[in-house]
């Protein structure tokens, strides 16, 4: 997947020593990846929300700034990548 700014996305953080610098929940060390990663392999968002203790809508603020992020045109000068759901 193309590399996302998940700086400009309000429900996660990345702060040193937490999660080894990884984006995750605000206020939790779950990393944004486990998300995309349990999704893919077949899990439904009320599993997610049961298994890792996070609420609908930060799932749904992660999926929907991936899929705005996905949709904006590419920046100038810079080559599109391949979509890979494993590089978020």
């Amino acid at each position: 997947m193309a590399n996302l700014d998940w700086s400009q996305c309000p429900a996660v953080e990345s702060i040193p020593g937490k999660r080894s610098g990884a984006w995750v929940f605000k206020d939790t060390r779950m990393p944004v990846s486990t998300i995309f990663e349990n999704l893919e392999s077949g899990a439904s968002i009320e599993e997610i929300m049961e298994w890792f203790d996070v609420t609908r809508e930060q799932i749904v603020g992660v999926l929907e700034f991936a899929a705005r992020s996905l949709d904006a045109p590419p920046p100038a000068n810079r080559p599109l990548a391949s979509v890979d759901a494993h590089s978020l």
